[in-house]
């Protein structure tokens, strides 16, 4: 390996440690790691195997028609390679990849002066899409189906709208929150692909690549149990890998073993269940401080000295997902799974999940604003 990619992985900014080590989002610094991590080919992506062959239908039937491939929608949580596999659509067309996000493109002449640069065949990725600006977004349908755009010249009546011919491009949208995009964007797209979380036997085949790649001496017991604890996500995976490295190269021989690994994530407070400290700490208020809910999301991030926006982006996804919460019409409950986990006594007669319909407020009283969900 050159120099330059030598650096990238074992400088400062593979060192640096978001604030949540296992929060799925990525962080500016992170990205240069990743970058280096990602895989450059559909043959070396892993995972995902009913997106990847259908993709990789649409990429080589585009290619025997020499036309471009149709649009492509990516949807899924995120860490799960949507990025990637817009880099690669890239890779498998031999064109290059303008990258945006959709926060970034307030105005239509924004998206309109992009559009004009394109090459043929360029692919255009647009990352969290549904975060488009309107008037761009209006833009957009234009485009994808016509590969043309109207310029406003002029303002009030003697305004002119003056066609512009683009050259055929591919757009790939990626987004979080598929249930944001509007009708018609949504429609626009010739392949959704739903991106689904991780088996842990491909997120060990993740974590083989990128040892190798990172230079790190895994065993699979190791793999396994980083694997264990990653929630379903590579992005995570990779990142627990290089804590895990830097505990082993500090505390232990550099090799990477079952126990290496327990006491490496333990110190970095990741639970066998790939819990993190903030996991655990809204968990133990809503069994500790408010006997299990139902409790409104707001009232629970005062209890654990967080922003809500934190508690419900952050943490929910994953409790959910893993049963130790439940959303109710009331408010969050733990579940008896979350008891269990915390080490405490299930309450006799079991957990009640709330009811369909709330209890009529009281006049005068505090709990109507106290435990909205």
């Amino acid at each position: 390996m050159s120099a330059p990619f030598d650096r990238s992985l074992t400088g400062e900014l593979a060192d640096a440690t978001p604030e949540w080590t296992v929060s799925p989002q990525a962080g500016d610094e992170e990205r240069v790691v990743e970058s280096a991590l990602r895989p450059h080919s559909l043959e070396d992506f892993i995972g995902q195997p009913k997106v990847a062959r259908q993709l990789a239908l649409v990429l080589e039937g585009a290619k025997r028609r020499g036309r471009t491939p149709d649009h492509v929608l990516l949807s899924g949580p995120p860490g799960l390679g949507k990025t990637s596999l817009a880099l690669i659509i890239g890779s498998e067309l031999g064109t290059s990849v303008k990258i945006t996000s959709g926060p970034a493109i307030e105005r239509s002449g924004d998206l309109a002066a992009m559009l004009s640069n394109l090459a043929p065949g360029d692919v255009l990725f647009i990352d969290e899409i549904h975060r488009i600006a309107r008037p761009a977004e209006e833009l957009l349908y234009m485009a994808m189906e016509d590969f043309r755009v109207d310029v406003v010249v002029g303002k009030g009546p003697g305004a002119t709208a003056i066609p512009l011919e683009i050259n055929p491009f591919t757009l790939v949208g990626a987004t979080t929150r598929a249930g944001l995009l509007t009708g018609p964007l949504r429609d626009r797209f010739g392949f959704v692909g739903q991106m689904e979380f991780y088996e842990p036997a491909d997120l060990q085949r993740v974590l083989a690549r990128s040892a190798a790649l990172l230079g790190v001496e895994l065993t699979d017991e190791g793999s396994a149990e980083i694997a264990g604890r990653s929630r379903g996500t590579p992005r995570i995976a990779n990142r627990l890998l290089r804590r895990v490295r830097d505990y082993a190269e500090v505390e232990a021989d550099g090799r990477v073993t079952r126990q290496v690994a327990e006491a490496a994530l333990a110190l970095y407070d990741v639970d066998h269940l790939g819990l993190d400290r903030l996991d655990r700490a809204v968990l133990e208020a809503l069994v500790g401080k408010f006997g299990g809910g139902p409790v409104g999301v707001a009232t629970l991030a005062v209890a654990v000295g967080e922003e809500p926006h934190t508690v419900e982006e952050v943490c929910e996804p994953f409790l959910v997902r893993a049963g130790l919460l439940a959303r109710t019409p009331r408010g969050r409950v733990a579940t008896e799974a979350a008891w269990e986990h915390l080490g405490r006594p299930v309450p006799r007669g079991g957990v009640p999940l709330g009811r369909v319909t709330a209890d009529p407020p009281v006049p005068g009283s505090s709990s109507e604003t106290l435990f909205d969900a």
